[in-house]
């Protein structure tokens, strides 16, 4: 399976990968570099999408929604295709503020760290490297700069994306006959929840039923006019006392 072949797991694990995107000649132009430009475009299109004013439960949405992409294309690419996708290498991975999943990124051009089968989870530490900190790192710094949210709630939000994901591509993998590359999704999964940004964020679980996860904090959401409760929100799971 090629990078650009994802997209059939789910429209959040693809990617456009090569030539620019659109008919239009400056279609390429809307796609900006991840960073502060682009992160505060989105939080308004959030913003106005929810109808709210509240920018922090805007921003919340936008960063967990820009994780969730971020973290199923790596977790894809690094179960299905055994390598990780370098999203840094030349140009850049390039993101339209306006436009959902599976159009809002672009690749122009892809590049793969290399497998390491010696790896007890492979691919664990590359997509870390990569992903969590090379990518999510500098948003969360962009996300906390544009509007005072809490960081604690915005790595909440990555750890619930990355667990939406695990369970998007585990029952596809188990739906097409595929039980290893589903134990090795569990596998890496559970190795990104190790990394101190992801460590404390929730509880994920894993039996005959699925994968299931109860998140630490909440998303806001349910400020969001006619909004409510997340599954995996903090407030449905109150954690147990001790």
């Amino acid at each position: 399976m090629l990078l650009r072949e994802l997209a059939a797991v789910g429209p959040f694990f693809g990617l456009r990968v090569g030539d620019a995107p659109g008919d239009a000649p400056d279609a390429s132009e809307d796609y900006l570099p991840l960073g502060a430009e682009a992160m505060r475009l989105r939080v308004a299109t959030v913003a106005e999408r929810l109808g709210t004013a509240d920018r922090r439960v805007a921003a919340s949405i936008a960063f967990q929604g820009i994780a969730g992409r971020l973290l199923s294309i790596g977790l894809g690419s690094a179960v299905l295709t055994g390598r990780v996708p370098d999203l840094t290498a030349g140009p850049g991975l390039r993101w339209h503020p306006a436009r959902g999943a599976p159009d809002d990124l672009w690749l122009p051009a892809a590049d793969t760290a290399p497998a390491a089968a010696d790896e007890p989870a492979p691919q664990s530490a590359p997509l870390a490297a990569g992903v969590l900190h090379g990518l999510l790192v500098p948003l969360h710094r962009a996300t906390r700069a544009a509007t005072p949210v809490s960081a604690r709630l915005l790595w909440g939000n990555a750890g619930s994306s990355l667990a939406g994901s695990l369970r998007v591509l585990h029952t596809w993998c188990h739906e097409r006959g595929r039980p290893q590359d589903a134990a090795r999704a569990l596998a890496l999964t559970r190795a990104l929840f190790e990394d101190p940004l992801l460590r404390d964020t929730g509880t994920l679980t894993a039996g005959p039923g699925g994968v299931s996860f109860a998140r630490g904090t909440c998303c806001l959401y349910y400020r969001v006019p006619g909004g409510g409760l997340c599954g995996d929100c903090v407030l449905r799971h109150p954690p147990r006392s001790r």
